[in-house]
């Protein structure tokens, strides 16, 4: 507070510092402040950026604090940050109810073009992308050709559950979750009865997600030959 009150009326917690405001990142060691006038006030030990473009909806309090919004937050250290500390970075606004992938990914189609968006939809898209069947159909069963694995029944209905790819003579139940950024309890809770069936019944029920069989073919590839060496052995 001290930080803003000493770069004037219309200054903001900004950048590094408004993520540790927002505890979406740990705190910085140099406190980051945004202004939208000209006027000289560089108080030492802050940071100041000058930005008159701010627009009011990316305004706000926390805390009794003037700062900028969780998502303006985000794009302003988007481009700082690696992919996963920018993932962290994301997945605690979410947990914290502060804003979620999908309300983020809007707001980025609104900020086309400023810096720090690639970066940002760059990390959704791995995440809250999604693929047809037939398209998922057609890259997993491209990691299966890789590893010349017979292919598996798709579609199938196992156990009384409808299952995405199917190996009987292996006994390997093979699904791929969506899993946008968290899945509801419901939905978590309908997995973990479906694998708990599958083993009960004798059955290897692994999951990978969609963003791994687009996004990570050489792991699926790599996890599924260890996963089939160990049950043809």
């Amino acid at each position: 507070m001290a930080a803003v009150l000493a770069c004037g009326p219309d200054a903001v917690l900004s950048h590094a510092s408004a993520a540790a405001l927002w505890r979406i990142r740990p705190a910085a060691s140099r406190l980051e402040v945004s202004v939208a006038t000209a006027a000289k006030r560089d108080p030492e030990g802050v940071i100041v950026h000058r930005r008159p473009g701010l627009r009011h909806d990316e305004l706000t309090s926390h805390r009794g604090i003037p700062v900028t919004s969780p998502i303006r937050t985000l794009i302003d250290i988007a481009l700082r940050l690696e992919r996963e500390p920018l993932e962290s970075a994301i997945n605690e606004a979410d947990k914290l109810d502060l804003c979620d992938p999908e309300e983020l990914r809007s707001a980025l189609d609104e900020a086309a073009g400023q810096p720090g968006v690639r970066a940002l939809r760059t990390v959704l898209d791995r995440r809250t992308f999604t693929l047809t069947d037939s398209e998922l159909e057609r890259r997993f069963l491209r990691i299966v050709r890789g590893l010349e694995l017979p292919k598996p029944e798709t579609g199938t209905r196992v156990n009384g559950f409808k299952v995405d790819f199917y190996w009987p003579e292996l006994g390997l139940v093979v699904e791929t979750d969506g899993l946008r950024f968290h899945r509801t309890p419901a939905q978590q809770a309908r997995d973990r009865v479906r694998d708990q069936v599958h083993t009960a019944a004798g059955l290897t029920p692994l999951r990978f997600t969609r963003a791994q069989v687009k996004f990570e073919p050489s792991y699926v590839g790599d996890t599924l030959a260890a996963v089939v060496r160990r049950l043809a052995a």
